[in-house]
């Protein structure tokens, strides 16, 4: 382990006694500026949309124009997160995380002061980009300076926790920022930006790069292509049609650089990414959990937006309140989830927040145009803090579990991308679903129908998360029976086989 030596606790001889050691007081500030740009991350992620209304009224842009807010920031981040961990490890994690978030503060306050759609959307693709190296940086950045166990679970818990509470807080501060003036949903994060950014220069301390390897230029030019053209194909992909010449096209172009990439990272000495890394089962079914978790509660945070200020009508002040509870519950759980972790395991609370999600996105489809909020929309918004709170700290503890110092960047990134990249599949496909034959409905009755069935599409890509999250416990109970029957050699030999 690249570990700091002016960070960590003294070692002790029993490894239960090093576990629990007080962290020195700079330990605990290099997390909590880490926490904190990752809160930022998150939260931008899903604030701006609560300011899109009053962005195209003021800019006069088009509802397709106003999409781009939103996508050109997914398009930065989920394109460039695979580059963005794998540069961390190659350049050193603290030049990186530092240079990527001075970038960030700068692109937020051009996006504040622009009055240009198209210069609106280009700071948000900066936003996205520089999000994408603080991402994987900072976790690799934990998961490198925490030994494995129960101290990095403490602190993994704690760092995640506060990414969760950016998504799940981002309606609440985006409503309470709209009511003052759509800007501040930009300009509010420099100040914070800047003081995580001075902490940072302090506190992170200098260190060598963690990999000693070569750069993969074919591998960064052929994933990064690939994840880009990706995602641009799938958020634009509902406005050209699914089966349109375009969207086929780049779907069969991303084939193509995929396929390369597969090529390249197979034959040269040091590639971007070790594909024997994806034989690892937990980092697998972790990324495939939070494609379920954040792509279901991102086009779940896009409905219900227009579900309280379009058909309801709702201010953003009134659509703030009434969502406070996911927030709330998000952050309260910080100080116990790294403790619930230790005991429980990560498969038991990433099925347990899917399984909350699920029900939660289930009770929701009650809904209509006259609801009664303690009985249609406070259940959902309360099993949706516990799913967050739940299952986002432990698919991150369990997607960096077990990997090597000098591929903590690359085990982050990959888990972020599928994130990312799940969030606009999903996203894509349920804006598809609410669209219909294209023609708008007239009544709010008539718009709540076309949301209803992008409401069973967002609790479906839940379930499907369950039971995936769920498969490891049924094969344990299998692998029980069959015990019974069969020789131990055997067994053994099933489940590492498995």
């Amino acid at each position: 382990m690249t570990a700091t030596p002016d960070l960590l606790p003294r070692p002790v001889s029993h490894p239960d006694l090093a576990q629990r050691q007080r962290w020195p007081a700079r330990l605990w500030g290099v997390l909590a500026v880490l926490s904190l740009v990752l809160f930022l991350d998150g939260l931008d992620v899903s604030m701006v949309g609560v300011a899109l209304p009053s962005i195209g009224t003021e800019l006069h842009l088009a509802t397709s124009s106003l999409q781009w807010i939103v996508s050109g920031y997914v398009l930065g981040y989920g394109g460039l997160l695979l580059l963005g961990g794998r540069t961390a490890d190659l350049l050193g994690r603290r030049r990186v995380f530092l240079v990527a978030l001075a970038v960030f503060a700068v692109a937020s306050l051009l996006g504040g002061l622009v009055d240009s759609g198209p210069l609106l959307i280009a700071t948000r693709f900066i936003k996205g980009v520089s999000a994408a190296f603080t991402a994987p940086t900072g976790l690799s950045i934990i998961t490198t300076t925490f030994a494995e166990g129960r101290m990095r679970n403490k602190a993994l818990s704690i760092y995640t926790v506060f990414g969760a509470s950016g998504y799940s807080s981002g309606l609440i501060f985006g409503g309470l920022m709209t009511g003052i003036g759509w800007r501040w949903t930009f300009l509010m994060p420099v100040p914070i930006a800047l003081i995580a950014l001075a902490a940072g220069l302090v506190l992170i301390p200098r260190g060598m790069p963690a990999s000693t390897g070569g750069h993969d230029v074919l591998g960064a030019l052929t994933s990064t292509g690939a994840m880009l053209l990706l995602v641009y194909d799938l958020v634009s992909a509902p406005s050209r049609g699914w089966t349109s010449p375009v969207t086929l096209a780049l779907f069969a172009a991303v084939i193509v650089l995929l396929t390369a990439f597969v090529y390249a990272e197979r034959r040269v000495a040091h590639p971007l990414v070790r594909l024997g890394i994806l034989r690892k089962g937990t980092l697998v079914r972790a990324n495939l959990a939070i494609v379920a978790l954040f792509g279901s509660y991102t086009a779940f945070q896009f409905i219900v937006t227009l579900y309280l200020q379009d058909v309801l009508g709702w201010a953003p002040l009134k659509m703030a309140l009434a969502l406070l509870p996911t927030g709330l519950l998000v952050a309260l759980s910080a100080p116990f989830a790294g403790t619930m972790i230790d005991r429980f395991g990560t498969p038991r609370f990433i099925a347990g927040g899917l399984a909350a999600m699920s029900v939660g996105y289930v009770l929701f489809l009650r809904i209509d145009t006259h609801p009664v909020y303690a009985v249609a929309i406070l259940p959902t918004a309360i099993l949706l803090g516990v799913g967050f709170a739940l299952g986002f700290p432990s698919i991150n503890v369990q997607a960096t579990a077990g990997v090597g110092d000098d591929e903590q960047g690359l085990a982050a990134g990959l888990v972020q991308t599928a994130g990312q990249v799940g969030a606009a599949l999903v996203l894509a496909v349920t804006t598809a679903i609410i669209a219909g034959d294209g023609r708008p409905a007239r009544t709010a009755t008539g718009v709540l129908d076309q949301y209803r069935p992008g409401l069973v599409f967002v609790a479906f890509v839940a379930a499907g998360g369950l039971l995936m999250a769920m498969a490891p416990f049924v094969f344990r109970r299998s692998v029980a029976r069959h015990a019974r029957t069969v020789p131990a050699a055997a067994v053994e030999e099933e489940a590492e086989a498995a």
